[in-house]
C-alpha cells in the first residue's frame, strides 16, 4: 500500500472516531434517560412485557392467557406477552422502553392490631357458590378472597394480581348482636363463638355457628370468612326488687317497722287467693358455661336476650303462678312460705336446665304482705312467742332448781367418797408395812442359812484342797523315784548313768583327742601329745 493510501485510511478512521463517540454518548444518554428505572426503598417494580414496538421486528411473543401471568424461562426471559409474576426490588434497573412497561408499587404495611384481607385476581374461576381461596400469597391458583389473612408486617404484593384491604380490629353491625372481625381480642372471662360464612373443605367446617368456642386470647379473623361473637361466661346476679317509699333518701317505715312498698309494678306483683296484692323480691345467680355459649348464640343471639327473654319472664311467671294459688297468710307463715320458696327455686332451676342454661342459686328474698293482713298475724305470732318464752322461763326455773339439788348431792357424795378414800389409803399403808416387816425377817433368816451353808462348803473345800496337794506331792516323788530307777536300769548300772549325766552337762564345743600310752609311759607320751596339739594350733593360726 502506498503512502497516499495509508494517509486516506488514517483520515477515514480519524473522521469516524467522533461519530462513534457521539453514537456511544447518544446510547448512554438514551439508556440513562429512558431505560433507567430507579426503585426506592419500600417499593417494588411491576413488569409487563409488551414485545417489540413493531410487529415485523424479531423477538415477538404470544400473549399470555387471560387471568394468568406471562410465562418465563428458567433464566427469567419472558416467553409470553403479559405481566410477570416476579417484581424487581429496590435499586437501579435498565429495561428497554420499547419492550417493557413498568410501574412502582409501594410495599403493603400491616400495623399491629390490623389484618390484611387479600383478593386474588389471577387464576382459574371458582366453582359456583364459592368465593374463598385456599393458599398463601403468590401461591394461589384461583381467583377469589384468600382465606388466610396477613398479620402485622411488610409485604411485597403485585397489585396486578392481588388487591389488599386493611381491616382494623373492629366489629360488624349485624342487628342486635355485635360481630367482631380483624384482630379479635377475647378477654379473660369471655369466649368467642365463631360463625362461619362459608364451608372450608380443608378443615371440614361447614357454614354456620361452630360448637367449639375460642378461648381468651388474640385471633386474626377474616371478615369474609368468619364473624366472632364475644360472650361472657360464668355466673351473673339478677335481682327483681320492689320499690320502697323513701323520704330524704331513707325508706319510710310503717307502724310495725317494715319499709313501705310503693304502689307500683316493681319487683314481682301478683294477687293472693284472698285478694291482697303481694310484692315479692327474687334473686337469681345464673350463667352459661363455655360449652353452652354456642347454643346460646344459636338460640337467642345475645346474652342480654337470654336475660330479657328467658330469665326474667320465667322468674315472674313461676312466682306469679305459684304465689297466686296461696293466701296472704300462707305466704307469711313459716312452713308454707318455706315450701313456696323451695317450689319456686326447683321450678326455675328445671326451666333453665331445659334451655341449656346453668343456675347456681334462685331464691325468694322478700315477700311484702300488706300491713292490714300482716299486723294481726304478727301480733298473734308475738303472743305465741311470748307464751313460748314464758313456758321456757318456767322450764328454765325448774331445771335450775333440779340443778341446785344435783349440785348438793354431788357435794355430799364428794365428801363421803373423800372420807372412804382416806380410810382405804390408811388400811393399805398399814397392810403394806406389815408385809414389808415380814418380808424383811424372812429375808434375814434366809441370808443366815445361806451364810452357814457357805461356811460349811468353804471348810470342806479347804480339806479337799489340802488332801489334793499332799497327794500331788506324793505322786510327784514317786514319779521321780520311778524315773531314776528306769534310767539306771536303762544304762545297766549307776556309774553308767552318772557318766551319762556328766556327759550331758558338758558344753557342745568340747574337743576330745585319744592317744595311746603303754604301761608306765603316760608322762612321756603326754609330752609328745602336747607338742603335737600345740603345733596344730599354730598351723591353724597361720592359715588364712
Amino acid at each position: 500500500m502506498s503512502t497516499s493510501e495509508n494517509s486516506v485510511s488514517r483520515n477515514r478512521i480519524l473522521s469516524a472516531i467522533p461519530i462513534v463517540l457521539i453514537g456511544a454518548m447518544a446510547y448512554e444518554f438514551f439508556e440513562w434517560t429512558f431505560n433507567r428505572h430507579y426503585v426506592p426503598e419500600g417499593h417494588s417494580l411491576v413488569l409487563r412485557y409488551k414485545g417489540p414496538p413493531l410487529p415485523f421486528l424479531p423477538g415477538d411473543k404470544p400473549v399470555a392467557s387471560p387471568g394468568q401471568f406471562a410465562k418465563v424461562s428458567e433464566s427469567g426471559s419472558p416467553l409470553e406477552k403479559g405481566v410477570l409474576k416476579d417484581m424487581l426490588g429496590p435499586g437501579r434497573h435498565f429495561l428497554w422502553i420499547g419492550w417493557w412497561e413498568t410501574h412502582l408499587v409501594p410495599d403493603t404495611i400491616v400495623k399491629p392490631g390490623q389484618v390484611a384481607v387479600v383478593t386474588s385476581r389471577m387464576g382459574q374461576d371458582l366453582e359456583e357458590g364459592r368465593f374463598l381461596v385456599d393458599g398463601d400469597l403468590d401461591q394461589t391458583q384461583q381467583k377469589g378472597i384468600l382465606r388466610k389473612v396477613l398479620g402485622p408486617g411488610r409485604y411485597r404484593i403485585n397489585d396486578y394480581a392481588y388487591t389488599v384491604d386493611i381491616v382494623e380490629g373492629d366489629s360488624v353491625d349485624s342487628g342486635a348482636q355485635q360481630k367482631h372481625v380483624g384482630w379479635v381480642s377475647i378477654p379473660t372471662g369471655y369466649v368467642g363463638v365463631v360463625t362461619n360464612l362459608a364451608d372450608n373443605p380443608l378443615t371440614g367446617k361447614t357454614m354456620g355457628i361452630e360448637d367449639q368456642v375460642l378461648q381468651p386470647g388474640l385471633y386474626p379473623v377474616n371478615p369474609k370468612e368468619q364473624h366472632v361473637d364475644i360472650i361472657g361466661v360464668g355466673y351473673t346476679e339478677l335481682s327483681l326488687k320492689s320499690n320502697f317509699i323513701s323520704r330524704d333518701g331513707k325508706p319510710v317505715l310503717d307502724e310495725s317497722g317494715e319499709p313501705t312498698v310503693a304502689d307500683d309494678e316493681s319487683g314481682i306483683t301478683f294477687p293472693s287467693t284472698d285478694g291482697f296484692k303481694i310484692h315479692m323480691d327474687f334473686t337469681a345467680v345464673w350463667g352459661i358455661m363455655p360449652d353452652q355459649a354456642a347454643d346460646v348464640i344459636r338460640k337467642f343471639g345475645t346474652l342480654e336476650a337470654v336475660e330479657t327473654k328467658v330469665v326474667i319472664p320465667q322468674i315472674e311467671s313461676i312466682c306469679r303462678n305459684k304465689g297466686s294459688s296461696l293466701g296472704a297468710v300462707d305466704l307469711l307463715v313459716g312452713d308454707t312460705r318455706q315450701k313456696f320458696q323451695e317450689e319456686v327455686s326447683d321450678s326455675f332451676h328445671k326451666i333453665l336446665q331445659d334451655k341449656d342454661l346453668t343456675l347456681l342459686h334462685g331464691f325468694v328474698r322478700n315477700i311484702h304482705i300488706p300491713q292490714t293482713i300482716r299486723e294481726p298475724i304478727q301480733q298473734k305470732f308475738v303472743a305465741d312467742e311470748l307464751k313460748l318464752t314464758r313456758d321456757q322461763e318456767q322450764l328454765t326455773a325448774r331445771t335450775e332448781s333440779a340443778l341446785r339439788e344435783a349440785e348438793k348431792k354431788v357435794e355430799l357424795e364428794t365428801e363421803r367418797i373423800g372420807a372412804e378414800t382416806k380410810k382405804l389409803v390408811a388400811e393399805a399403808i398399814a397392810e403394806g408395812e406389815k408385809e414389808a416387816e415380814e418380808t424383811r425377817a424372812e429375808t434375814l433368816k434366809k441370808v443366815a442359812a445361806v451364810a452357814k451353808e457357805t461356811a460349811e462348803l468353804e471348810a470342806q473345800a479347804s480339806v479337799t484342797l489340802g488332801k489334793a496337794k499332799a497327794g500331788a506331792k506324793q505322786i510327784e516323788a514317786e514319779a521321780k523315784s520311778e524315773l531314776f530307777q528306769l534310767a539306771v536300769a536303762a544304762f545297766g548300772s549307776g556309774d553308767a548313768y552318772n557318766q551319762w549325766v556328766f556327759a550331758s552337762g558338758l558344753p557342745e564345743n568340747v574337743k576330745l583327742d585319744l592317744f595311746y600310752a603303754g604301761e608306765g609311759t603316760l608322762w612321756t607320751d603326754l609330752k609328745s601329745f602336747t607338742d603335737v596339739a600345740m603345733g596344730k594350733e599354730l598351723t591353724k593360726q597361720k592359715s588364712p
